[in-house]
C-alpha cells in the first residue's frame, strides 16, 4: 500500500509496525516519523484509521474478559524465562497437563 510518492519513512516501515504505533510501543522519534507520514500518506492514514478503529471495538467487545489466574502467571513465567536468555519450553501453555502431548517413549 502507498499513495506512489517518495517519503521520508517508506511505507511498508510504517505499516510493518503500525500496532507498535497504536499501542505507544515505540520510542518518540519514530512516533514523530510516523505522524509526518500519515500527514503526507492518505493510504497509510487510512490503514491507521481503520485498525485503531478495530482495536477499539476489540476493546469494547472483547475487553472484560478476566484472564485465568494460573493462565497469566505461565505467560508471566515464561515471559521470564526469554528476557533470561533460557530455554523455553515448546508446550502450549493454554493446554491443560493433562491434554498436552508427550514424547514418545522408546
Amino acid at each position: 500500500m502507498s499513495c506512489g510518492e517518495p517519503h521520508e519513512t517508506d511505507c511498508s516501515e510504517v505499516l510493518d509496525h503500525l500496532y507498535e504505533f497504536l499501542d505507544h510501543e515505540m520510542p518518540d522519534s519514530d512516533c514523530t516519523k510516523f505522524e509526518v507520514h500519515f500527514e503526507e500518506c492518505s493510504p497509510c492514514l487510512e490503514k491507521y484509521g481503520l485498525e485503531q478503529a478495530v482495536k477499539k471495538l476489540v476493546k469494547r467487545c472483547c475487553g472484560q474478559d478476566d484472564v485465568p489466574t494460573d493462565l497469566r502467571s505461565k505467560v508471566l513465567g515464561r515471559i521470564d524465562l526469554i528476557r533470561s536468555g533460557q530455554a523455553v519450553p515448546e508446550q502450549d501453555v493454554t493446554a491443560p497437563e493433562s491434554d498436552r502431548p508427550t514424547a514418545a517413549k522408546e
